[in-house]
């Protein structure tokens, strides 16, 4: 049979760049493809043709070869040229074309369907899987440690037969529908697919007498509580990692591992962010207008924090080292502590004189502030009156 020039098969010119041949390819590839063309024989032949056409021009060296001598270049008297023939490409081989020109290495999926790389060989002892447990703590937890008692339900190995899933006295026998190889291959057109063997789960063994604990599943529901330590300096999203304390194992594998994550509660006073702590403390209008003295919380215990003369609603402090010493760092945060103005609610008639005295004294330049604001905003509706004139 004559075979078609390859830049034919693929519907570009000879002088098609790469990109125009993998184009090219891929639109014909998908439109013949095996799995959109079941039992059409016709249909594989051109499949086959297009990954044959395709292997060669994508080849820069390859495709230099076929231009000096046509299909004559892969022939076995070419003097050994080391490319092989054509004629024999299989439909394995021009799925694996298929799949690299689709960015897929196609390794794992070719292995399943033709049975390369010993899959589906019998299972081993399985490794139990790794659990996750959620653990709320207060915001003293986080920052200085604990220890919380938790419980929660696993499976872990049947203690009755060992995790063989077999009652006492037998044991486990070989699959008789997969011959212990734990895969079923049968015939879906084209090509043969391997399958895991649904007697047996792909393990390649069954159990004929099973255990009356498990059931034969080698694993039984139990509920498991262990104490946990808390480290200092935890914060909302720490995972703890304990080993051996996930599910167990199958037919004799090793215990999973147990994730604890932590979410820490809001506090009433303080906020974390990283090491640092923010709090907002109210202060008497006399000291923010004469200065003074006062006590802060910190989560060490109180500290003194200055407060000098005509300190403002929303100053904020720094109080240093009085933070959080975070998993791993040996030096604390620092605490932030926004100061606000506290007004009396109520005032006595005394008071309400003497502060009365004190506001007749007051002028404009005592609240340099509020005059540049009336400044600015007696400009705005300067213009804006303007503006109306003109309008008119």
């Amino acid at each position: 049979m004559t075979k078609r020039d390859y830049y034919e098969v693929l519907s570009v010119n000879k002088n098609a760049s790469a990109e125009e041949i993998k184009k090219a390819y891929r639109k014909l590839a998908v439109q013949y493809h095996p799995d959109k063309n079941a039992g059409n024989v016709e249909a594989e032949e051109k499949f086959k043709e297009i990954c044959e056409a395709y292997e060669v021009l994508s080849d820069p060296e390859k495709r230099e070869r076929y231009d000096r001598f046509g299909h004559q270049a892969f022939s076995p008297g070419r003097g050994g040229q080391g490319f092989g023939g054509f004629e024999g490409i299989d439909l394995e081989e021009a799925l694996r074309t298929f799949m690299g020109a689709f960015g897929g290495g196609g390794g794992s999926i070719f292995d399943d369907f033709f049975g390369g790389g010993g899959r589906g060989s019998r299972k081993s002892a399985g490794r139990g899987s790794d659990l996750r447990f959620d653990l709320e703590i207060d915001f003293e937890e986080a920052v200085f440690g604990s220890q919380r008692e938790i419980a929660f339900g696993v499976l872990d190995e049947c203690t009755a037969c060992s995790g063989s899933g077999a009652a006492k006295g037998s044991g486990r026998e070989t699959c008789r529908s997969c011959n212990g190889s734990g895969m079923m291959v049968t015939s879906n057109g084209f090509f043969h697919v391997r399958q895991t063997c649904d007697v047996c789960g792909g393990g390649g063994e069954v159990v004929r007498d099973p255990c009356k604990e498990c059931r034969g599943a080698g694993r039984v529901k139990t509920r498991r509580t262990l104490t946990l330590k808390i480290p200092a300096g935890v914060e909302t999203g720490s995972r703890l990692r304990v080993s051996g304390k996930g599910e167990g194992g199958l037919r004799g594998g090793s215990t999973g591992d147990l994730y604890v994550v932590l979410h820490v509660r809001p506090h009433e006073i303080f906020q974390r962010r990283d090491e640092d702590i923010y709090c907002r403390v109210p202060i008497p209008y006399p000291v923010a207008a004469l200065g003074g003295e006062i006590e802060v919380p910190t989560i060490h215990g109180y500290a003194k924090l200055k407060i000098p003369p005509g300190t403002e609603s929303g100053k904020v402090f720094r109080l240093r080292n009085k933070g959080v010493s975070g998993i791993g760092n040996f030096r604390p945060g620092d605490q932030h502590v926004e100061v606000v103005v506290e007004v009396p609610p109520k005032l006595s008639g005394r008071r309400k004189r003497a502060l009365q005295e004190f506001a007749d004294t007051i002028g404009e330049d005592d609240h340099p502030r509020l005059k540049a604001l009336k400044k600015k905003t007696d400009e705005f509706y300067s213009r804006k009156e303007a503006l109306e004139r003109d309008r008119v």
